[in-house]
This record gives structure tokens, sequence and C-alpha cells, in this order.
């Protein structure tokens, strides 16, 4: 399940061949495709079922994702679990994971502030993400956030336009994207918050609906 072709870096990811999760997660903690391991307290791989019909995708680990070496743990997690929640998933259900594996930030003051990782930076992740895709070969894939759609359904593809629905891929027999939840967490005001996590609910819930069996569901349906 190759991902669309991006810049590439002189250093590849060392993926095993024919390895488990389990393995993947092992020969990840060591990798040093780009400079991001420098400045990461850890790798933080995927978790989930290994046979998990959902596999969520967001950027990067945060902060919290990078002290407790476990993605969407944090605020952002919260809000992931709420949504799942009120579309009708539990989180158990789902295998998530991030485009790149390690927390790439800038100091301020005593904070650690997000930084996008770059196309190289994603470049060097992107083996790790098709061996999970691999392994699992989830039923729906959903990218969560701009970055992770580029990364997944290449550049032209735009979240503000397309989110919530359906689009073809060879990466999974349903495939949408939909915000990232700490944008929810950046919007201002309580209306504007909840007018964001309605939507993020929506967009999950076209996901749920394949999930549930329902025949409606088809590619390009969903989301106005």
């Amino acid at each position: 399940m190759p991902l669309p072709p991006d810049q590439t870096t002189s250093t590849s990811a060392p993926v095993p061949e024919g390895a488990s999760l389990a393995d993947l997660v092992a020969a990840a903690a060591g990798c040093q495709a780009c400079d991001l391991w420098r400045r990461g307290t850890q790798t933080v791989f995927g978790a989930g079922p290994p046979d998990a019909e959902l596999m969520l995708v967001g950027e990067q680990p945060g902060d919290r994702e990078d002290l407790e070496g476990a993605p969407f743990v944090g605020p952002a997690g919260k809000v992931l679990d709420r949504g799942l929640r009120a579309a009708g998933i539990t989180r158990e259900r789902a295998y998530a994971t991030n485009v790149v594996k390690h927390f790439k930030w800038t100091p301020r003051g005593k904070r650690r502030l997000h930084q996008t990782p770059n196309a190289a930076e994603q470049a060097a992740c992107r083996p790790w993400l098709e061996a999970e895709l691999a392994l699992v070969r989830p039923t729906v894939l959903v990218a969560l956030g701009a970055t992770a759609a580029t990364s997944l359904l290449g550049r032209s593809f735009r979240v503000t336009r397309d989110r919530g629905r359906f689009v073809e891929s060879s990466l999974a027999p349903y495939v949408l994207a939909t915000v990232h939840p700490s944008s929810i967490l950046r919007s201002q005001g309580d209306d504007e918050r909840e007018r964001a996590m309605d939507g993020f609910i929506a967009d999950l819930s076209v996901a749920a609906s394949v999930l549930e069996g329902d025949d409606r569901a088809t590619a390009g349906e969903g989301r106005p």
C-alpha cells in the first residue's frame, strides 16, 4: 500500500521485512532516519488492535504523547475520544498512529510548542506508516488534519473542501479526512468550539456508518 510519492531523504527508516506490529515498535524505537529523534524523548508508534477495522492517522505526537510514548493521550486525544464516543465508536476498536513518530517542537519559555514536520521528515517516516497499513489492513482509514491528509492522499487534497466524505484510494476500502482534534481546542469561544466539535462528530459518523454495516455508506457519499 504505497503512499503518494513525496520528497525523499538520504536515509531510509529501517523497517524489518515480515515484521509483526510488536517487531515494528521495537525497530522504530531506534529509528534515526531524520533528525527529529535528537530532540524527541522517544519514538511514539501506533497503538491499537492489529486487526482493527478503523485506522486513525494524525500528524505527529504532541508534548504529552512524547513523554508517555503513546499516541493521542493528551488534550487532543481527549477530544478524539469524545468524538468517537459520540459517533458510536469505542477507542479500543481503532488503531491510532501518526504520519511522523517523533515530536517536533520549539522552546517557548518552559513550554515545548508544536512545529509542523516538513516534507523530508514525513518522507523519512513513510516506511513505518506503510508497514502499519500493510499489517492492520483497515476497512476504514481516517486522516486527522491537513498534514495527515496530504501525506496520505497527495498535496492536492484539501480537508476544508473534501472532509467527511469518502474518496477513492488504494490505501483502504473506505478513506476519508477530517480536522485534527487539536484544531477544535484552538477554536475561539464556546459556540465556535461546539460547532467545530459537531462537524468533527459528523465526519466520524460517516466512518461509523461503514463499521456498523450501513449499506448507504458508499464512496463519494458523506457530509456535504
